[in-house]
């Protein structure tokens, strides 16, 4: 396979969603580094989700962002996956989604 059409087959932590969602690898390691990034600049209280694609966004250059498309999609295939590989994780408790390094 041609390195640009290598692909990264993205799953989710949601218990009874099997699928996954393949995307071309350079959008993936582009989002995953800005998401790594934006997390760990958040510190202990976490991103909160609602703040993830323009944290995102202000990471990427403007060569990235004029190829990769959707945005706000791959943010958001490119987190549950990172979730599932333990890279990133929910606090828990009530209240809206923030997003903290993981165990991995």
């Amino acid at each position: 396979m041609m390195p640009d059409r290598e692909m990264i087959a993205c799953r989710t932590p949601a218990e009874g969603k099997e699928g996954v969602t393949n995307i071309p690898a350079w959008k993936y390691k582009a989002v995953r580094r800005a998401i790594l990034h934006a997390v760990e600049g958040a510190g202990g209280d976490g991103l909160p989700f609602a703040e993830l694609t323009v944290a995102v966004r202000s990471r990427l250059s403007g060569d990235e962002l004029a190829r990769l498309g959707a945005l706000g999609r791959h943010c958001t295939t490119v987190k549950l996956n990172m979730e599932v590989e333990g890279e990133i994780a929910r606090l828990p408790g009530p209240g809206p989604q923030r997003l903290v390094r993981g165990t991995r």
